[in-house]
């Protein structure tokens, strides 16, 4: 069946100068946008949802990296923090991350959200207070483990861990009619994957919201200490701004779910930061290594569901606010993104590229923010209003990224691997156990030289009981003013240390409902839990 994108329009093409109102704006049409939006919508409210990137549909998904980094990635895969040590791979269209990542969903450790309320007076999210709402997002989503084979990227981590003795489990995937093909990084092509692009998203329409795609919020209008909407910028299809502020959007309610880098900077951007210094700080990333390695057969790691084997056997290695503990995946292997991740371009390079086929990759995420040595980053605006992460690697990140390189080194050799090319500037191919500990433990631990990646993106709006020390409370409700409220996971006080979707979706579904009953909505009777 097509799905239906009724009420919309691209301001890259049509751009007229108005003044809009509605119920409810949200800024954003990710993980939480979606949610947010489909729960008001069936609330019975107008809503209008403003996204920065394109509204892209199946039909536009070639499965060609050059098209897909280009229109479907913040800054075409570019973006970087400032100091240019971490790239983040972050979404920017229609249904944002969750229209390219790859479909893995976790539910939120019961450490973590344990570390929450503890430390961070984090209420109403216990793993039992937050299970109806995953119970919920799981059926809304088809979220279920992965039961098709795992190609053999993945197999291979499973076969390392088995041998090493380290437990290992399937993935979930949030799929539904997967043909198994590889490329949901390129956005899916027959529909399957169950983002927002294809769930909440549509169904919020076709009740009757709006889309406003290829537009920008620049900043709030704030009347008093109230929120009363936001003022939008076109942008033209390249991404670059066309008009700034030519859209007024007057809302009872304005939701900023434009993720953990894209709602601060619309605070930051509105002069929020006088009235609530913390905006921006403790922004997260999940920092991952990652370790190539050379099969004796065909890995063909471009094929078949990207994601479907995990380890957690060191995730709380060091107890929970130890040293940096790690989960445990593979990443899909396509040429351009292998190509660009593998930056040494030499003989090492060529000869990797070469035998593309028989290339295995693991990765490393680090989960940061659970002590005070590990305390993320700092978005921040640059002299064109545009959003930068200040986040520098320090020691605790390091000896983090050398131990869970030493782990996916063992556990490649574990697996048969030839050769072993831990993914750094200075690091040879190494055909040994022993031989590949000794380097890692010598390669030097300083930016630009050991490559660190990331596409999770947490916190930065971080909720909490007190003004003091947070952004929003546990409602999601901005301290200071009225009428504003964050609903991503820039809530977040830490990482995870699992995939954020699915945690998003659950805890934005609980938040949304709240706040549409206390905006006087009538709730559908599957969503009053």
């Amino acid at each position: 069946m097509t799905i239906q994108y009724p009420n919309t329009l691209d301001y890259s093409v049509d751009t007229p100068e108005q003044v809009i109102e509605c119920d409810v704006v949200i800024v954003g049409s990710g993980a939480g946008g979606g949610i947010a939006a489909e729960v008001l919508s069936r609330s019975g409210f107008k809503v209008l949802i403003i996204e920065e990137g394109p509204l892209k549909t199946s039909a536009d998904f070639k499965m060609k990296e050059k098209e897909a980094y280009a229109e479907l990635y913040q800054e075409v895969t570019g973006r970087q923090t400032a100091d240019k040590s971490i790239q983040i791979l972050q979404g920017r269209a229609v249904g944002g991350s969750t229209t390219v990542n790859w479909t893995s969903s976790f539910r939120t450790p019961k450490s973590t959200l344990e570390h929450w309320q503890k430390e961070h007076a984090v209420n109403g999210l216990s793993s039992t207070e937050l299970s109806p709402w995953f119970d919920w997002v799981e059926k809304r989503l088809n979220i279920s483990p992965w039961t098709t084979p795992p190609n053999t990227n993945n197999q291979l981590l499973a076969d390392g861990a088995r041998k090493l003795g380290w437990k290992y489990n399937v993935i979930p995937r949030n799929v539904k009619g997967c043909a198994n093909l590889g490329y949901c990084g390129m956005g899916c092509p027959i529909d399957a994957k169950q983002s927002m692009l294809v769930s909440c998203i549509p169904t919020a329409l076709n009740l009757g919201a709006k889309l406003i795609s290829r537009a920008r919020v620049e900043s709030l209008v704030i009347e008093g200490d109230k929120t009363v909407g936001v003022r939008l910028t076109s942008m033209n299809n390249l991404g670059q701004i066309k008009q700034k502020n030519i859209t007024t959007v007057k809302a009872k309610h304005t939701i900023l779910s434009a993720g953990a880098i894209g709602t601060p900077a619309i605070m930051l951007r509105s002069q929020l930061s006088t009235i609530n210094p913390l905006i921006g700080k403790r922004t997260f990333l999940h920092p991952v290594t990652i370790s190539m390695a050379e099969m004796p057969s065909k890995v063909n790691a471009f094929s078949g569901a990207p994601q479907s084997i995990y380890s957690d056997h060191f995730l709380w290695r060091d107890g929970v606010a130890g040293e940096l503990g790690y989960k445990i995946e593979v990443p899909p292997l396509h040429p351009l993104l292998v190509s660009t991740m593998l930056k040494r371009h030499d003989q090492q390079h060529s000869e990797q590229m070469k035998k593309f086929a028989n290339n295995q990759a693991n990765l490393a995420l680090l989960r940061d923010g659970f002590n005070e040595q590990s305390i993320g980053g700092s978005v921040m605006l640059d002299e064109y209003d545009y959003p930068q992460l200040n986040y520098s690697p320090n020691d605790m990140l390091w000896r983090g990224a050398k131990h869970a390189m030493l782990s996916m080194a063992e556990m490649q050799f574990a697996a048969g691997a030839k050769k072993v090319f831990p993914v750094h500037m200075d690091s040879l191919g190494y055909t040994s156990w022993n031989e590949t500990k000794t380097a890692i433990n010598n390669l030097p631990q300083e930016i630009l030289r050991w490559q660190l990646v990331s596409a999770h993106v947490m916190g930065g709006s971080a909720m909490g009981k007190d003004p003091q020390e947070s952004v929003c409370n546990n409602d999601g409700a901005f301290h200071q003013l009225q009428s504003l409220s964050v609903l991503d996971g820039s809530l977040f006080p830490t990482s995870l240390g699992v995939n954020p979707q699915l945690t998003i979706y659950a805890i934005i579904a609980k938040l949304s409902i709240k706040l549409a009953e206390n905006l006087g909505g009538k709730l559908p009777v599957d969503l009053a839990i």
